[in-house]
C-alpha cells in the first residue's frame, strides 16, 4: 500500500470528525496506563503513528513520530518531530538510538512473519540497552473473524505467538496481557474520560471486553537486564486496581438499588 492509499484508508477509517473522540480516550489511556512506562528524560518513538494520539500526549525528553502517511505531520504537536518513512524501515530512518518503541495496531499491517521478524530485530537494534518495547494489538485469539474485516490486515497473531517472536530477537517479555482494550474504539471502549478512567482501573472489565494485547518487551543488559522493581510495582498497580475497582462496583450498586427503592 502506497502512502496515497494509506492517507485514503485513514480519511475513510477515521474520518476528522472522530478525531476528537479518539483523542481523548488516548488522553486518558497514556496518562493513566501507560506514562509509567516512559521516564520524563527518554527518547520516545512511536511507529506508524497514525494521527499522534500516543506520541501527542506522552511526557518525555524527546518524542519522534514515524509514519508513512504525508498528513500525519499535520496533526502533531509542534514539540514533536515528524519523519515520513514506512516503519517497515524504521533502523534506517532512524538517526540514533530510543529508549521507548510504540506501536499500536501496526504489526497485523505487515505482509508476513519474515517482515515481522525483521522488524522485530530492527527494533531491538535502535533501544538502547534496558529500553523497552510497547505494543498493543488486535489479539487474533479473541476476535478469529473480525480480525480480517479490515483490507490491510495480512499477518495473524496472538499474543502467544508474538511473545515467541520477540524472544527470538533477544527480547525480554516482563509484561503480557492477553486482554486488554476492546478490538475496537468505535463501539465497545465508553468514550468519555470518566468511563475510560473506570475501564482502566477494573482489570477484570479487561477479561470480559478486551480483545487487544498489550505487551512490555524489553532490550536486556547495559544496568544488568529487566527492571523487575519496576514490573513488580505494576502487576502491584493492577492488584491493586482490580481490588479498587471491585470496591467501586460494589458502590454503583449500592447507590443503584437504593435509586430503585
Amino acid at each position: 500500500m502506497d502512502e496515497n492509499d494509506l492517507a485514503a484508508v485513514y480519511k475513510n477509517r477515521f474520518p476528522e470528525r472522530e478525531l476528537a473522540r479518539k483523542n481523548a480516550i488516548w488522553k486518558v489511556l497514556v496518562e493513566k496506563f501507560l506514562q509509567p512506562f516512559v521516564q520524563p528524560t527518554d527518547t520516545v518513538l512511536d511507529v506508524a503513528c497514525g494521527y499522534g494520539e500516543f506520541i501527542n500526549h506522552i511526557r518525555a525528553a524527546r518524542k519522534i513520530a514515524l509514519d508513512l502517511n504525508p498528513e500525519t505531520g499535520d496533526f502533531l504537536k509542534p514539540e514533536v518531530e515528524f519523519l515520513k518513512a514506512d516503519g517497515r524501515k524504521v533502523a534506517e530512518s532512524l538517526p540514533g538510538k530510543v529508549d521507548v518503541v510504540f506501536t499500536s495496531n501496526f504489526l497485523e499491517h505487515l505482509p508476513d512473519k519474515t517482515a515481522l521478524t525483521d522488524f522485530l530485530a530492527q527494533v531491538h537494534e535502535i533501544l538502547n540497552f534496558g529500553g523497552k518495547y510497547l505494543i498493543l494489538g488486535p489479539n487474533l485469539r479473541y476476535v478469529p473473524g473480525q480480525y480480517w474485516d479490515y483490507f490491510d490486515h495480512y499477518l495473524g497473531l496472538t499474543h502467544l505467538s508474538l511473545l515467541e517472536a520477540l524472544h527470538l530477537k533477544g527480547f525480554s517479555v516482563p509484561v503480557c496481557l492477553d486482554k486488554f482494550l476492546p478490538f475496537t474504539t468505535k463501539t465497545a471502549l465508553p468514550t468519555h474520560p470518566w468511563l475510560v478512567r473506570l475501564y482502566l482501573s477494573i482489570p477484570l472489565a479487561w477479561r470480559i471486553l478486551g480483545a487487544q494485547f498489550f505487551i512490555a518487551a524489553e532490550k536486556p543488559g547495559g544496568g544488568g537486564g529487566v527492571n523487575i522493581c519496576f514490573y513488580l510495582l505494576f502487576h502491584a498497580r493492577q492488584l491493586t486496581a482490580s481490588l479498587s475497582g471491585l470496591k467501586t462496583m460494589k458502590q454503583a450498586s449500592r447507590l443503584f438499588l437504593r435509586a430503585r427503592n
